[in-house]
């Protein structure tokens, strides 16, 4: 994607359009994975650093400035959120609180299922259900939850007690596995 491209998505997400904020994540995920996976060389850690950085950083678009480049400013606060982990993880090591998180407030809008949430639903069930089963145990309830249960975000975020933002980005991001997941065996029945 080119600069003036992710200036115009960053803009767009900052009105709050869900398509920017999925491109956003979809751009920067490997990025923000990476550099997390080098530092703590742990998949889960990694993957849950990375969560709260786009949560964190969705909720806090508008204070992105232009001047800079919108993966360092990711990079700087997925550094800063591993950071606070660390000292958390000194200061209380049973009990890791999750300040930052609770902190966060709702940024995306919390919308009925989408066209694109209904294909979904339309898929042949069992096919679907074995992509779904195929991904990590918290992507896969997500994706049922919010899917075969048509249950919000905010009921999610509350029945999973876990914050709204989080559930929102790995929900992203459990559709986007999952789409890779299908879009991977048709390639493959294709070829």
């Amino acid at each position: 994607m080119n600069e003036e491209t992710i200036i115009k998505t960053i803009e767009a997400a900052k009105k709050g359009d869900q398509l920017a904020f999925s491109t956003l994540l979809d751009t920067y995920w490997s990025d923000v994975f990476n550099f997390q996976n080098k530092m703590i060389q742990n998949d889960n850690d990694a993957e849950d650093i990375c969560i709260e950085t786009f949560s964190k950083a969705f909720d806090k678009i508008d204070t992105y400035n232009p001047d800079y480049n919108f993966k360092t400013w990711l990079i700087a606060i997925s550094k800063n959120i591993h950071i606070d982990l660390l000292r958390k993880r000194k200061n209380a090591p049973t009990n890791i609180s999750n300040s930052v998180e609770e902190q966060i407030s709702q940024t995306l809008v919390d919308e009925a299922p989408t066209a694109e949430d209904e294909l979904i639903k339309e898929q042949q069930l069992h096919h679907l259900l074995q992509h779904i089963n195929n991904l990590k145990p918290d992507y896969g309830e997500l994706i049922k939850l919010r899917y075969f249960q048509q249950m919000r975000y905010a009921m999610i975020a509350e029945q999973l007690n876990q914050p709204l933002n989080s559930i929102k980005v790995k929900l992203l991001r459990a559709k986007k596995l999952l789409a890779k997941s299908i879009q991977l065996e048709n390639k493959s029945i294709n070829s």
